[in-house]
């Protein structure tokens, strides 16, 4: 089973209340062939958001307790994503998820790129807190661009 984010499959899941559908990835779904995640609602936010970014490092710093998530209005939202990130590695064990297909830049899905935490659209190198956890786990994660690089 792959396991993709929802924004991908055309959910309106995003931040902002949009999606970033990738037509093959809703093919995926709708044949049965992917199941879709969002690890920001699963954590308990709600759509839409305020945008939100990792301040002092990436996911992997997240994930060992140097670096936050915090929300543009300047709230501390680590705890709902590290949420959404262990339920959705929760998930990707039960379904033996071959690989998983998520949102580039999101501080949650980010498999390559993030921004940088300064809400100032500026990305840097780095992983979302659950892409990082996904693969600390041993689970292949790419981004919706090497997912359409490859189809």
């Amino acid at each position: 089973m792959i396991i993709v984010s929802s924004c991908l499959g055309g959910i309106e899941c995003r931040y902002n209340g949009t999606h970033r559908l990738v037509e093959r990835i809703q093919q995926l779904v709708e044949d049965g062939q992917a199941m879709m995640v969002c690890p920001e609602l699963m954590g308990g936010f709600t759509t839409p958001r305020e945008p939100a970014e990792i301040v002092g490092g990436t996911g992997e710093d997240v994930l060992g307790g140097t670096a936050r998530i915090i929300d543009k209005s300047g709230t501390d939202v680590t705890e709902l994503y590290l949420k959404g990130a262990n339920l959705t590695l929760e998930l990707a064990r039960q379904v033996e998820a071959t690989y998983i297909v998520l949102k580039e830049n999101s501080p949650s899905c980010g498999s390559q790129m993030i921004y940088n935490g300064t809400f100032s659209n500026q990305r840097i190198p780095g992983e979302g807190v659950t892409s990082a956890l996904l693969k600390r786990e041993g689970f292949k994660v790419i981004s919706e661009n090497e997912f359409i690089a490859m189809v």
